[in-house]
């Protein structure tokens, strides 16, 4: 409810920036009845701690969201997109004709059975090469 883990939720706790649990005499468990709980939404919205001083809390990182892949005149098989993003990742920039050219030149009967990563490691120099 608050995004925040349990061990940062309880070192929270036990710095007075939210309030103590309710222990019960029938168990041992700490217990947040709704009140508390309440309390310590307010606390995550608000920013004053339950001790009076303010208190500032880190947002949670979104994952960046990946480029939708442009759609081209010439559709590119999933294979070539795959590499594309693969030189991208190594710093290499390729249009995915390139990369359709490369292979074809590279492995003219397919590259189908070969591994994904030796696939990769040969466009990538061959691409280097030519720039």
């Amino acid at each position: 409810m608050l995004a925040l883990s349990k061990s940062r939720f309880y070192a929270l706790i036990s710095s007075g920036i939210f309030p103590q649990p309710v222990r019960q005499k029938s168990c041992k468990r700490p217990v947040f009845d709704a009140d508390l709980q309440q309390k310590c939404l307010e606390i995550r919205q608000t920013g004053i701690a339950h001790n009076g001083e303010p208190v500032l809390f880190n947002r949670k990182r979104r994952k960046p969201t990946q480029p939708k892949p442009r759609q081209d005149h010439h559709p590119i098989s999933e294979e070539h997109a795959e590499l594309v993003e693969a030189l991208k990742s190594l710093g290499l920039t390729a249009t995915a004709e390139e990369v359709q050219a490369t292979v074809g030149e590279l492995f003219p009967s397919g590259c189908s059975g070969i591994d994904k990563g030796e696939v990769v490691r040969r466009v990538f120099l061959q691409l280097r090469g030519r720039k």
